[in-house]
């Protein structure tokens, strides 16, 4: 079977990746204990991508959780998922990050990062055909945004043939929890941009506004915010654990989806999201759920679809319906926002199809989308970045951890370098090879009749 290796990094990470195992055991019939209570063969076919078999059939999850303090562990040890995980797979220091991403990147970090690789590599060696690994991790502090890329820099160079994705918080306009966030974030998405081969840029401000919004909560809490994230990643891997009538792996997704090495950052969303009230005036169908999916305001990235084009779409739908329909809506779309896809990558939407919905829904659709509007999400973050670092403010407190201010340069030089590459593909028109090219123009028409 086609294993990956989870690995969940800082605070946020690993309360996302404890949520993320809540909802996949519920999907596959396994309980607190890590024992199958399940109704369908369905459930245990594909296991193994996510879990490892032990002795008296208790399925143990292929995780590894790491954090720079122990407080996080601790708090998941005596959660009710804590008898899931095998003791082995907790790697923690003692003194944390303190919000700093050399401290995670080249101190502290570095210091426990050979702990963490070596959790990383039993778990890889216990697989028949590893296809990948997926970190989940937050931007914006010390741990996950330092010492997460370092340890995705590490991997990358021990697997350099295997998958790398990451599902990556990124720091939001409204949301911020420290002032050297941006600093934290640049920096590591300067190593993302290198070393993921997929990135799945998740927003906590666009999670608030879902759930304000959509699902009409007034108080949404952490533990909202992470349930969407774990509904979409269950969504984002459904085609990794059940066996689907199209079967995608990690590295389908990311060929259909990546055309250029360095655009790899896509935005998730989910569908159907209701609020708890008004689910029974809805009737759940294939027409509402394409709708839904599209719409600006279901995008887990704060940055508007509608001001990019998509260079590309996967769409992986859940429960029974006909794939005939699921492709008649997705061309609907297609045909009625055209201006909105970029024409010069035909046939730009990939559908996959599962029979098996997720747990209390008839069907659910997730969406990730390859949109040039992402951009909008890195300028912001980059003017933040370069209103301080122009001023040389906080820097002391990298630079005290051995790092050189040329890497702030550097980062700052290469995210400004990924926006204009994401706008100068967004403005690209497919005529425009036609002067180039010459011979080949004549083909154009024809080709727009499919």
């Amino acid at each position: 079977m086609r294993e990956i290796v989870h690995i969940q990094i800082g605070q946020c990470g690993n309360q996302i990746g404890a949520k993320f195992w809540e909802v996949i055991g519920e999907e596959h019939g396994i309980d607190w204990a890590g024992s199958y209570c399940g109704d369908s063969a369905l459930q245990l076919e594909r296991i193994s991508v996510y879990y490892n078999e032990a002795h008296g059939k208790k399925y143990v999850p292929r995780a590894v959780l790491v954090d720079l303090e122990p407080g996080t562990m601790d708090s998941i040890r005596s959660s009710r998922v804590g008898a899931l995980f095998q003791p082995d797979s907790f790697v923690h220091g003692n003194s944390g990050a303190g919000n700093n991403w050399a401290k995670g990147y080249y101190t502290e970090g570095a210091e426990l990062v050979d702990r963490v690789l070596d959790a990383v590599r039993t778990e890889a060696e216990g697989c028949d055909c590893l296809q990948g690994f997926q970190l989940v991790h937050s931007l914006g502090g010390g741990t996950g945004s330092g010492m997460g890329t370092l340890l995705l820099g590490k991997i990358r160079e021990e697997y350099p043939d295997r998958i790398l994705n990451s599902f990556s918080v990124m720091p939001s306009p409204k949301v911020s929890d420290t002032v050297v966030e941006p600093y934290n974030a640049v920096l590591a998405l300067h190593q993302l941009v290198l070393n993921s081969d997929a990135c799945f840029c998740i927003d906590n401000e666009a999670l608030y506004d879902i759930c304000f919004r959509t699902l009409r909560l007034s108080t949404p809490t952490y533990g909202d915010l992470n349930h969407l994230v774990s509904l979409t990643m269950s969504g984002i891997t459904t085609s990794l654990r059940f066996p689907g009538q199209l079967n995608a792996d990690l590295r389908k997704l990311a060929v259909n989806m990546v055309p250029f090495p360095r655009l790899h950052f896509f935005m998730p969303g989910f569908a159907p999201l209701t609020a708890q009230g008004s689910q029974q005036y809805r009737a759940l169908t294939v027409a509402e759920l394409t709708q839904q999916m599209f719409d600006a305001r279901n995008t887990m990235a704060a940055c508007d679809p509608r001001r990019g084009r998509y260079l590309t779409v996967a769409c992986i739908f859940r429960g029974r319906m006909s794939t005939k329909e699921v492709d008649e809506q997705l061309l609907n779309v297609q045909t009625r926002n055209s201006s909105c896809f970029v024409e010069w990558i035909p046939n730009n939407v990939k559908v996959a199809v599962c029979d098996i919905p997720p747990r209390g829904l008839s069907m659910a659709a997730t969406f990730i989308g390859n949109n040039t509007a992402i951009q909008e999400l890195f300028s912001r973050i980059s003017e933040h970045f370069s209103a301080m670092f122009k001023r040389k403010a906080f820097v002391h407190w990298y630079t005290g951890e051995g790092m050189d201010i040329n890497e702030f340069t550097e980062a700052e030089s290469n995210i400004q370098d990924l926006v204009s590459e994401y706008q100068q593909f967004q403005d690209a028109r497919a005529d425009v090879e036609e002067e180039e090219i010459g011979g080949e123009a004549e083909v154009e028409p024809a080709d727009k009749e499919h």
